[in-house]
């Protein structure tokens, strides 16, 4: 379930949009955030990661229990007894909300 940025496929012709892609969204440190339903943490998070997407680009993928990944997969990544939202930052794991508006704050994000 380890998220892993999607890379454009090979296809001849489109050789250099496909090398233009990459190096140019390999450049974008990505937030990943996997939420549930009806939960207002995960709302709360996605708010703000959605305000620090749009002031500084940082794209932000969305993964949603039982739409993306099982309740199992979410386990054996985060550890049993985990609560929801789980950011990933890049590739660190920041926590639930509270902690990642805090990262947030401290690097100068919000």
């Amino acid at each position: 379930m380890q998220y892993q940025p999607h890379r454009c496929g090979n296809d001849g012709d489109n050789d250099w949009f496909v090398n233009f892609n990459s190096t140019y969204f390999d450049n974008f440190m990505t937030f990943t955030v996997y939420s549930k339903r009806l939960c207002p943490y995960c709302e709360k998070i996605k708010q703000v990661l959605e305000h620090v997407s749009i002031q500084r680009g940082y794209p932000v993928s969305i993964y949603e229990l039982d739409t993306d990944f099982t309740r199992e997969e979410f386990y054996s990544e985060f550890g049993e007894g985990s609560t929801f939202p789980q950011v990933i930052y890049d590739e660190n794991h920041l926590g639930g909300c509270s902690d990642t508006v805090k990262y947030l704050q401290e690097h100068k994000m919000l």
